[in-house]
């Protein structure tokens, strides 16, 4: 299966009724996809949720892969804005980082679809997920927040900003991919070591005794 961009043609005007129709749809196909998976579920189902026939469906995306795909941009883009939420919060990017963990794996039950992504249940999708615009967003910002925090002399200077950044959203992704497979608790070793990990990684080295 190749996962196709959404047919952005056909997408309405924003707030009008259109509008409303396709995000009823993308929130239907969001449940259903992440229920029974992309080959179980068909366009014909999520069409009748929202009152709607299969050929009304097929006027705001081309097809079912179409249909997958923004149901996956919807639901794992809901799920960076929470990650960008805690960054606009502040705190030193070590803190920040933890925050975000902790933050992404409480909101992964109110995700579900990029949760069956990031199990593996859908491996064609997993690709689309690290490639999300938003996700190129969040990964900016953290880099300029790093760089802020190199001024104020809160995180080492000898690293490049946006190859931290890269590194630290990779973690992050891999990270969630490991809690959501292996259940990682929270407050396990393992979890300490995390913490432990980002303060060596980011934290100016302590001054000479």
């Amino acid at each position: 299966m190749t996962i196709e961009a959404p047919n952005l043609r056909t997408v309405p005007p924003e707030g009008g009724k259109g509008d409303r129709t396709r995000r009823r749809l993308l929130e239907v196909a969001v449940e259903r996809f992440a229920a029974e998976g992309f080959r179980r579920t068909s366009v014909s189902e999520i069409a009748r949720a929202v009152d709607l026939t299969p050929a009304a469906a097929y006027a705001y995306f081309a097809g079912k892969e179409a249909l997958f795909a923004a149901a996956v941009d919807h639901d794992a883009e809901g799920l960076v804005e929470h990650a960008r939420r805690v960054m606009r919060a502040g705190g030193s990017p070590h803190q920040t980082v933890i925050a975000i963990i902790v933050e992404l794996i409480d909101k992964l039950a109110e995700h579900p679809l990029a949760r069956r992504v990031l199990a593996g249940q859908e491996p064609d999708a997993v690709k689309r997920v690290i490639d999300l615009p938003s996700l190129a967003e969040f990964r900016a910002d953290l880099g300029d927040e790093i760089r802020r925090a190199q001024r104020r002399a809160e995180v080492r200077d000898d690293i490049d900003p946006e190859a931290m950044a890269a590194g630290l959203e990779a973690f992050v992704i891999a990270l969630l991919m490991a809690q959501i497979q292996t259940g990682i608790a929270p407050g396990s070793e393992r979890s300490s070591g995390v913490v432990t990990l980002l303060q060596a990684a980011l934290r100016p080295p302590s001054p000479p005794r």
